[in-house]
């Protein structure tokens, strides 16, 4: 039987993220999911001296293990980041970690205080 007989879906993978310094950015392609955050944190850590933003504009999707990364890479960055761009899922894991604009912790309203 064939996959369409058997009405198998094709089931999107991640996109391999990318890491990359412009000016005071880190910008950041693909997706950052668990499977692939490990590639992605050394290139962001050795980069990241400076960094005022982060740029998620060409990142489609996120999950937990890419918020962590990029909350990690606020705290590290010595004050606080600003953010571009909201992949698929970021506002609502940000939201559920209670975590700042900035990716701070400690700082964000409580949930429905905004």
């Amino acid at each position: 039987m064939s996959c369409a007989a058997a009405g198998c879906r094709w089931m999107p993978g991640s996109d391999a993220p990318g890491v990359r310094r412009e000016a005071d950015a880190l910008v950041f392609s693909g997706s950052l999911l668990r499977d692939d955050v490990a590639g992605a944190w050394p290139p962001a850590l050795a980069a990241l001296e400076g960094v005022q933003r982060l740029d998620l504009t060409a990142v489609p999707r996120i999950d937990s293990a890419g918020l962590a990364m990029l909350s990690a890479l606020s705290a590290r960055a010595g004050g606080p980041l600003q953010i571009s761009g909201s992949p698929e899922g970021f506002e609502e894991l940000r939201a559920a970690y209670r975590l700042a604009p900035s990716l701070a912790f400690g700082d964000a309203p409580p949930p429905g205080a905004d």
